[in-house]
């Protein structure tokens, strides 16, 4: 079971969950008190999932809309049917309007062995640390393997956290077989998309959540990637509009495969492979979403694929764009990049290069994810929390910004 928001806001929640058994309904049973006030029941819907294994395995995933909740807050649930319900959950709602700090937890690469980081986000979960989870790709490594039962082990896993928390997602590489089938059938997140692309609003940030693997798995067809670049030229043109910004003035995006990386990888880190994401396809140079998210004064972009954590510098075209010596964060020239892939998975660590470029500001090997607290319309705060050290802060820094908008 997992939380993701309905439509571009986090007001109304969509409840998922899987069965192997044939379904006579889909339902969630919802009050502010379980156990003493009156249930509402409300009716969803389910989609038969046939998983591309020689198995074949077949599940059920239901989805129930949960719509015109207050705001600011909380409440406990049951999903299921008459054949049988889970345990009780709950969820808090984010206060109305734009006007309030929310925090979330970003990460990716996270599968079900070696889940270093699982444990003390399910920690900071039950204490409501977190308005929303942002998982940047590569889930259970892999949730087709063994007929898709890994994959059904990972939802277990992450229920703890997710079931409790809206879990927001994108597809890495390795959600690529049989056409990413195992991830466009198990998540729902909002829009007409199958999860691929997307955006919602939280507080004064507008998040943009988009496919790199469209860039890389050409033989699904061109027309994905196609339909992402246009679409992505729409939603940040808009969210770009002086109007939108004086409402939600960050913008933040976040795909699984870097722009720019300092590890010694040459399928991921050569000089070619990295142009596919932010110069567009090779020799044509189309699609580039470098000039794209410059163009439109996108402000932090997350990423993730490389098993460690980085802090760039801001950066556009491998120039550094630091606002100030003394202040690199405040009023930068260009986008502030950040990859954060070690929340643990059985591929372990990557190791940096021995000669780390100029735009490498900060980096740890740690196992760890990224906390994020937009603090208002011009303060964003980040931290990296270390496994490794008990959940020690490795590294922690400012985005300050006066003014929102395109780049100079």
């Amino acid at each position: 079971k997992y939380l993701s928001p309905l439509a571009d806001n986090l007001q109304d929640i969509v409840v998922t969950w899987s069965t192997r058994g044939s379904p006579n309904a889909s339902l969630v049973s919802f009050a502010r008190n379980f156990a003493k006030d009156t249930l509402t029941l409300v009716p969803g819907k389910w989609q038969k999932f046939v998983d591309g294994g020689k198995k074949a395995r077949t599940q059920y995933v239901h989805s129930v809309e949960l719509k015109d909740l207050q705001p600011d807050t909380r409440y406990e649930y049951s999903c299921g049917s008459e054949l049988g319900w889970s345990p009780v959950f709950n969820f808090k709602t984010p206060p109305a309007g734009n006007n309030w700090s929310p925090s979330l937890a970003i990460f990716g690469d996270m599968g079900n062995e070696n889940a270093q980081s699982l444990a003390r986000l399910q920690r900071d979960s039950e204490r409501g640390m977190y308005d929303a989870i942002i998982h940047v790709g590569d889930f259970a490594y892999d949730m087709d393997t063994a007929n898709a039962a890994v994959g059904d082990a990972y939802m277990r896993q992450i229920e703890s956290v997710a079931a409790y928390v809206p879990y927001m997602v994108c597809p890495g590489n390795h959600e690529e077989k049989y056409n990413f089938s195992n991830y466009r059938a198990r998540f729902n997140m909002p829009g007409e998309t199958d999860s691929l692309w997307y955006s919602f609003n939280l507080g004064p940030v507008h998040f943009v959540s988009f496919s790199t693997e469209v860039y890389y798995f050409l033989s699904y067809g061109i027309k994905l990637l196609t339909k992402q670049f246009e679409w992505l030229e729409r939603d940040l043109a808009e969210a770009n509009l002086p109007e939108n910004r004086a409402k939600r003035p960050w913008i933040i995006t976040y795909g699984h495969r870097p722009m720019y990386c300092s590890d010694d990888k040459e399928y991921d880190c050569n000089k070619d492979l990295e142009t596919y994401i932010r110069q567009g396809l090779p020799m044509l140079k189309w699609f580039g979403l470098e000039d794209l998210f410059f163009k439109h004064g996108v402000d932090v972009e997350f990423f993730a694929h490389e098993h460690f954590y980085t802090r760039l510098w801001p950066i556009y075209d491998f120039k550094v764009y630091n606002g100030s010596a003394r202040e690199p964060y405040t009023n930068p020239g260009a986008p502030v990049q950040i990859i954060t892939g070690s929340a643990g998975c059985k591929e372990e660590r990557e190791p940096f290069s021995n000669d780390l470029p100029v735009w490498n500001a900060f980096h740890s090997n740690d196992y760890g994810y990224t906390r994020l607290k937009a603090h208002n319309g011009t303060h964003l705060h980040f931290e990296q929390v270390s496994d490794d050290q008990d959940g020690k802060i490795v590294d922690s820094f400012w985005v300050i910004k006066d003014k929102h908008g395109s780049y100079p």
